[in-house]
C-alpha cells in the first residue's frame, strides 16, 4: 500500500485526532512530510512579504493570489489563494509603511499577514483523503520585532482604510464560514513565531464561535457534524493561561508544536507561572494572576546541536528559525535515534535567511532575494521598481458570511464528528 493510501486512511490521526499518540517517537513518515508540508506553508508567508524600504509596497505581499504558489515554486502543491488576510498596524505590531522611504505607500494602517488556501487539485484531495482549508500566518519579519500583547491584533480599530473595514479576527471567520459548505474536509492553521500564536488564537476563535459546525439537512431533520481544527505551530510562544489551554482542548483543537530547545521565544511570556509551576491553578482560581502561561497541546521537541549540518552557535535569529527547524524535523528520528536526513531536504535552504549551516557546504547566509532585487528595465533603458497591481482588498460577501457567524441559533445542536 502507497503512501497516498495510508494517508488518504490515517488523516485523521496524521491531523492529531489521537494527540499524536505512538506518532512522534519514532516520528512517522507521513507525519514528517505533513509537518514539513505544512511548514512552507507558514514560510511562504516571509519569502512573499515585502519588507524593502525602498519599496512604496513595503507592508504587503510581492504576489498576486492568482500568482501566489506559482512564484514561491509551490504551483506544484495543489491549493489556491482564497483571500489575503490583513492586520491594522498599531504600537503593538510593526508598522512597515513607516519604515519605506517613498512619498507614498499602499497602505497607511495595514499589513499583510498571511492568506486563506484551499486545496482544490483532485489528486491532492485524494493524497489528503479529503478537502482541506490551510491558513498561514506570517511571523515578525525580524526576531527585534516583538509585540507585547498578542490579542491587539485581532481587534478592529476605526480607521479609514479598506483593508483594515474588518479585523484580522472577522477576516478569518468570515473565510472559513464561506469555505465550510462542501463536502467532508479538515481545517488546519499553521504559523511560525507571532504566527504561531494566532494560529492558535484563529483555531480557538473559529472552534468557539462554532464556525466549524457544519449544518447538513436529512429528510428535514438538521444533522450537525464538527470539522476538525488542527494547528501546526512552529516556534510558537504560550498565548493563554491554563482555563484557555482547558477550553481548547474541551472544543477539541489539536495542537502540534514544534519547537527547537534551545529557543527561547516558546518559554515566553509566563516565565514564573507556567505549566512547570506547582501551584498554577491555585493562582488562577483564588487571586485571579494575569501572568499565567500555558502551552497547548502536543510538543515537539528538537534539538539543533544533534544536527551535523548546522553550526554551534547561540545567535537567536539562527535558534527561532523556521528553515532551520523545518530541516531538524527532517532529520529527527526519536530522541535516542541518531540524526538523519528522512526526506533530504536541501539543506540550501537553511541559509535561505540566515547564517546557520556550516561554512564547508558552500553555501552563502541569507542568499534568498529576488531577481535585481525586483528592479527591472524600463522601455527608456533605465532600472525601475516596477508598478504593481492594485492590492486585493476583503471580498464583497466578507460582511454577509461575518454576519451569518455572529447571528448563528444559540439552540444547541446534535453535533456528529466528521
Amino acid at each position: 500500500m502507497g503512501e497516498i493510501e495510508l494517508l488518504e486512511e490515517s488523516w485523521r490521526e496524521i491531523q492529531g485526532c489521537n494527540n499524536w499518540e505512538d506518532l512522534l517517537e519514532p516520528m512517522n513518515p507521513i507525519l514528517r512530510g505533513e509537518i514539513i508540508r505544512y511548514g512552507e506553508f507558514a514560510q511562504a508567508c516571509y519569502d512573499a512579504f515585502d519588507y524593502d524600504p525602498f519599496s512604496k509596497y513595503c507592508g504587503t505581499c510581492k504576489y498576486q493570489g492568482a500568482h501566489f504558489f506559482e512564484k514561491l515554486d509551490m504551483a506544484d502543491r495543489g491549493y489556491q489563494i482564497s483571500r489575503y488576510l490583513y492586520a491594522t498596524s498599531n504600537i503593538n505590531l510593526p508598522n512597515f509603511f513607516q519604515k519605506s522611504k517613498m512619498s507614498s505607500v499602499w497602505s497607511t494602517h495595514a499589513n499583510w499577514m498571511g492568506y486563506v488556501a484551499v486545496a482544490t487539485d483532485e489528486k491532492e484531495i485524494k493524497r489528503l483523503g479529503r478537502r482541506e482549508i490551510v491558513v498561514a500566518w506570517r511571523g515578525t519579519v525580524t526576531y527585534l520585532e516583538w509585540i507585547h500583547d498578542l490579542k491587539d491584533i485581532l481587534l478592529q480599530l476605526a480607521l479609514n482604510c479598506k483593508y483594515c473595514s474588518f479585523s484580522a479576527r472577522e477576516q478569518v471567520l468570515a473565510e472559513i464560514k464561506r469555505l465550510v459548505e462542501t463536502d467532508e474536509l479538515s481545517i488546519t492553521i499553521t504559523g511560525h513565531s507571532l504566527g504561531a500564536a494566532l494560529a492558535i488564537l484563529s483555531a480557538y476563535d473559529i472552534a468557539e464561535m462554532k464556525v466549524n459546525i457544519k449544518r447538513d439537512q436529512c429528510n428535514s431533520v438538521d444533522l450537525m457534524s464538527t470539522i476538525p481544527i488542527t494547528v501546526l505551530s512552529f516556534s510558537g510562544p504560550r498565548v493563554g493561561n491554563l482555563k484557555f489551554k482547558e477550553r481548547c482542548d474541551e472544543l477539541g483543537i489539536k495542537v502540534l508544536r514544534v519547537v527547537n530547545v534551545h529557543d527561547k521565544v516558546p518559554n515566553v511570556p509566563g516565565l514564573i507561572a507556567n505549566e512547570k509551576f506547582q501551584y498554577q491553578k491555585y493562582i488562577e482560581d483564588v487571586i485571579s494572576f494575569p501572568w499565567s502561561y500555558a502551552p497547548v497541546g502536543v510538543e515537539l521537541c528538537l534539538d539543533h546541536t544533534q544536527s551535523p549540518f548546522l553550526k554551534p552557535t547561540n545567535d537567536f535569529g539562527c535558534l527561532h528559525n523556521l528553515e532551520a527547524l523545518l530541516h531538524l524535523v527532517d532529520g529527527f528520528q526519536g530522541k535516542n535515534e541518531r540524526f538523519h536526513l528522512a526526506n533530504k531536504r536541501d539543506i540550501a535552504l537553511i541559509n535561505k535567511n540566515c547564517d546557520f549551516l556550516k561554512d564547508e557546504y558552500g553555501v552563502p547566509a541569507q542568499w534568498r532575494q529576488d531577481e535585481n532585487k525586483g528592479m527591472v528595465r524600463s522601455e527608456d533603458g533605465r532600472w525601475v521598481l516596477p508598478e504593481r497591481p492594485r492590492m486585493e482588498a476583503h471580498p464583497p460577501d466578507t460582511a454577509q458570511h461575518l454576519e451569518q457567524v455572529l447571528n448563528r441559533l444559540d439552540r444547541p445542536p446534535s453535533v456528529e464528528p466528521l
